[in-house]
């Protein structure tokens, strides 16, 4: 049964009271929600992703250093991570549709001040204010699809969330792109804005309210004052964080290189790479949602272990491939993003199915913080161990490819433990 409410009536599935005022049927309506979600997911990730290719343009307008820039780009994940963490002291301790409300108006606000920035340091305080609200939007989302949607269909459903990431790859950068080719700068923000509080009005409308987590209580196991902050810092429930940290820090090692990779190293152009992201975009936002229904069917460790080998072979043969042509390049890159971005689908249902409802929003808001953490640690280490041959060829890219091999059979055994853990301590999926 879904976790949504039927026509003009309050609905309780697994201790959950949500309503939603429509006609149509329950499956559709947990489609339409899940597809809701996805929609805020997506426009903040855009609005990450699109600053990047944006840095020439902006470096040019406001006379901006590469290290001012990078700090710009740093700015939004060491927001968000930080957040993440002073989300332990509140976010469950309200209803999670007026805290998801609440940050995305937040996010929208700092996204407008993005476009009216006249300056530098306007621009990275409203980066700053968009990135702390983005990383517990996604907390939030995260743990709405875990407390409304059953367990034996979760890994679907974050697979259908997390589909706003290759959506933004095919077209929410490339469209960013033209929008300041052709207005300046400023309007991808402008209009990215105006598009989420579209999306804001329809959370207002069709989200239903979700607070079942208030007046759940925690299993045994657990400490008895789930309110206090120190409740989701138990050992057991560290490990998930030690997981997703792992996960995530093996595949920014490479990804932030791959670009000058290609063309440094295996002989593209600059306008190959649009084409082979689209490619790579297109094969992720297909196989989201296969892996999510993969970790329903068979459970996100087998998935998660299984992505963890598979995506050993496309790391060591993409960071050791000779120069190629465009199709065989691409082949390789699409089979190394399909694996790579799939391992976070089995990743998040498994860490959010390990904890009660009361705890949920907090937990995942602090593993939203080691992913964001992992994925600026990986990046910054991963430059200390390359470097630039006079030619544009980056030096190091294949030993750094063996590293991240090394840190996903960690992962491998990080899951093993966290797993093995909680089966001894009798701890099963959550509802």
């Amino acid at each position: 049964m879904s976790g949504i409410a039927g026509p003009g009536q309050g609905r309780r599935v697994s201790g959950f009271q949500v309503t939603v005022l429509s006609d149509a049927s329950p499956v559709a309506r947990e489609r339409t929600l899940l597809w809701l979600l996805a929609a805020v997911q997506f426009t903040h990730v855009v609005d990450f992703m699109m600053l990047m290719p944006l840095g020439p343009l902006l470096m040019q307008r406001m006379d901006l250093s590469a290290t001012r820039f990078g700090a710009l780009v740093s700015a939004y994940t060491l927001a968000s991570a930080a957040m993440g963490v002073l989300g332990v002291f509140w976010l469950d301790r309200l209803e999670r549709k007026r805290t998801l409300l609440m940050l995305y108006a937040g996010f929208i606000t700092a996204t407008l001040l993005c476009g009216a920035a006249t300056g530098p340091v306007g621009l990275l305080l409203a980066r700053t204010v968009a990135g702390s609200c983005a990383g517990l939007m996604g907390a939030v989302v995260i743990a709405i699809v875990s407390d409304v949607v059953p367990a034996e269909r979760r890994g679907q459903a974050i697979g259908t969330v997390m589909t706003a990431y290759a959506l933004s790859a095919v077209a929410g950068v490339p469209l960013g792109l033209a929008l300041a080719n052709q207005w300046g700068w400023r309007a991808p923000f402008v209009v990215l804005a105006g598009l989420a509080g579209l999306v804001w009005l329809l959370l207002l409308r069709f989200l239903p309210r979700v607070d079942g987590h208030l007046a759940r209580s925690a299993p045994s196991l657990m400490p008895a004052d789930t309110r206090a902050p120190s409740s989701v810092f138990t050992p057991r429930l560290a490990l998930g964080w030690g997981l997703t940290f792992t996960v995530v820090f093996a595949s920014f090692l490479l990804i932030p290189y791959l670009g000058a990779f290609m063309v440094g190293n295996l002989g593209l152009s600059l306008t190959d790479l649009p084409w082979v992201y689209l490619a790579g975009g297109a094969a992720t936002l297909v196989s989201s949602r296969w892996i999510g229904r993969l970790a329903d069917r068979l459970g996100p460790s087998r998935v998660l272990a299984g992505l963890l080998v598979a995506t050993m072979a496309p790391h060591l043969l993409f960071t050791h491939l000779p120069a190629s042509p465009l199709p065989v390049v691409a082949a390789v890159f699409v089979l190394f993003m399909t694996l790579t971005s799939g391992r976070a689908i089995p990743t998040m249902a498994l860490v959010a199915s390990r904890v009660p409802p009361s705890l949920r929003g907090r937990y995942l808001a602090v593993n939203m913080a080691a992913s964001d953490g992992a994925s600026g640690l990986a990046a910054w280490m991963g430059g200390l161990l390359l470097s630039t041959a006079p030619d544009g060829a980056l030096i190091g890219f294949g030993p750094l490819g063996w590293l991240a091999v090394a840190l996903s059979t960690l992962s491998l055994g990080l899951l093993w433990v966290f797993d093995g853990r909680a089966a001894r301590l009798g701890a099963t999926p959550t509802p």
